[in-house]
C-alpha cells in the first residue's frame, strides 16, 4: 500500500479533484530557481543586501559559528549563494564527512531505484537480501520492508551499538510498530546493490552524483559508508531537495517520492520523513529514546523546514517557503550528538537576525 500523501498528491496532480490542504509545509518552489553547472565551479551569487536582509547582523552570526567549530556555511537563495564561508583551516576544497546527513542520499537513491522499478517500498528486505540478514525469528524479519527502513521503524534492537551484520539485528517489536533510530537503513545500499547488479557506489554516481555535479565519495566506517564531500557539493544536494527532486527542469528523484520523504509516513515519530528530520510537527522523537517531545524539534526554525542532520552538527536545512538552503559543517558544536543539539535552535536564532 503506498503512503496516503502519495495517493492524495497523485489525484491532485492528475487534476482529478480540486485539492487543498492546511499543511503549511506544501510550498511548490519558485520558478526562478538558479542550478550551477554540473561541469564547472563557477555559482551565481545574490547579495545580502538585495534580499533586504539585515547585514549588521552577519558578523555576529559568523563569529558564532566559527566559535561552534565550524568549518563551511553556505546560505543558498533561490539557488544562488548568499553567504559562503569557511573556519578553522577549511576551504571551498576540502572534503568533510556528512554523517547521518548523508541518510537522505541514501533516501533519494532509493526513490530513483524505486522509479526505474529495481526496487519496490513494500516489497521485504529479504526478496533482496535472503533471509538471515538479521539475527530475528524469520517471520519477524519477513515483516521488515524496504520503506520500514526508511522510516527507521524495523522494529529491530537500537540499543545494541551501530553495527549492521545479523548478530547487531536483533528483533525487538514487530516492524512498524516502534520508531528507533539506527543505522540498520544502510541496508537499503545493500538491496539496491543487488537490485541493480552494481556496487552502491557506481549506482550512486550514475544515478545521483554525476547528474547534479557533486564531487565526494563513500568511506567504509564502522561497518557502514559514510559521504565526504566539499560543502558545495552539499549545497547542490540540498538545492535538489527544494526543487523536489528536479535539477533544472531533469526530474531525478520523483516528485511524489520527495513529497512522502519530507512528510511523516508513519504516526509514531511525526517529525521523521524517510530519512529527513521535520520541523513542523507538534510532536517528536530523538535517537535512543522512546519519550515523545511537545513542540517542534527546532522551535526558531522556520515550521516548514526539513532537514538533513548528521552527527557533530553536519546540517543541510530546507526551507521551502523562502526558498532557502542552508548547509553547516564542522566539528560538534559544544559535545558530540547523533543528529539534533542545542546548536540548531541557537544557530536559528542568529539566523532569524540577519535573514528576517
Amino acid at each position: 500500500m503506498k503512503p496516503i500523501y502519495t495517493l492524495i498528491l497523485g489525484v491532485c496532480l492528475l487534476g482529478v479533484l480540486s485539492c487543498s490542504t492546511d499543511d503549511s509545509s506544501v510550498t511548490a518552489p519558485s520558478t526562478d530557481l538558479y542550478f550551477p553547472p554540473n561541469n564547472s565551479d563557477t555559482w551565481e551569487t545574490t547579495a545580502a543586501e538585495d534580499l533586504n536582509w539585515d547585514t549588521s547582523q552577519l558578523p555576529d552570526l559568523l563569529a558564532f559559528l566559527e566559535e561552534k567549530n565550524s568549518k563551511a556555511f553556505i546560505i543558498l537563495h533561490q539557488g544562488k549563494i548568499v553567504e559562503e564561508h569557511y573556519f578553522n583551516s577549511h576551504n571551498s576544497t576540502t572534503p568533510w564527512y556528512w554523517a547521518s546527513a548523508g541518510k537522505t542520499l541514501t533516501a533519494a537513491v532509493t526513490g530513483i531505484a524505486e522509479a526505474e522499478g529495481l526496487i519496490d517500498l513494500q516489497s521485504k528486505v529479504s526478496d533482496y537480501l535472503g533471509t538471515g540478514w538479521t539475527n530475528a525469528p524469520s517471520d519477524k524479519e519477513a515483516l521488515i520492508t524496504n520503506e520500514h527502513l526508511l522510516q527507521m521503524t524495523s522494529g529491530l534492537d537500537d540499543g545494541l551499538g551501530d553495527g549492521t551484520s545479523p548478530s547487531d539485528l536483533q528483533y525487538l517489536e514487530d516492524a512498524g510498530q516502534r520508531w528507533a533510530y539506527h543505522n540498520v537503513y544502510v541496508k537499503l545500499q545493500d538491496v539496491i546493490a543487488t537490485a541493480s547488479q552494481e556496487t552502491w557506489s557506481n549506482y550512486f554516481n550514475g544515478a545521483l552524483k554525476t547528474k547534479i555535479g557533486m564531487s565526494g565519495a563513500w568511506l567504509s566506517a564502522d561497518d557502514f559508508n559514510v559521504y565526504w564531500s566539499t560543502a558545495r557539493s552539499m549545497a547542490r544536494f540540498g538545492l535538489l531537495s527544494l526543487a523536489n527532486g528536479n535539477w533544472n527542469g531533469d526530474q531525478i528523484v520523483p516528485e511524489l517520492f520527495m513529497y512522502d520523504a519530507t512528510h511523516a509516513t508513519q504516526t509514531i515519530n511525526e517529525a521523521y520523513g524517510y530519512l529527513w528530520w521535520l520541523n513542523g510537527s507538534g510532536t517528536y522523537r530523538l535517537p535512543q529514546t522512546q519519550y515523545e517531545f511537545q513542540g517542534a524539534l527546532i522551535p526558531n526554525a522556520p515550521s516548514d523546514m526539513f532537514a538533513a542532520l548528521g552527527k557533530n552538527d553536519q546540517k543541510i536545512y530546507v526551507i521551502p517557503s523562502q526558498e532557502l538552503v542552508i548547509i553547516r559543517m564542522g566539528e560538534a558544536a559544544d559535545e558530540e550528538n547523533f543528529a539534533l543539539s542545542n546548536f540548531d535552535n541557537e544557530l536559528w536564532e542568529k539566523l532569524n537576525a540577519f535573514i528576517n
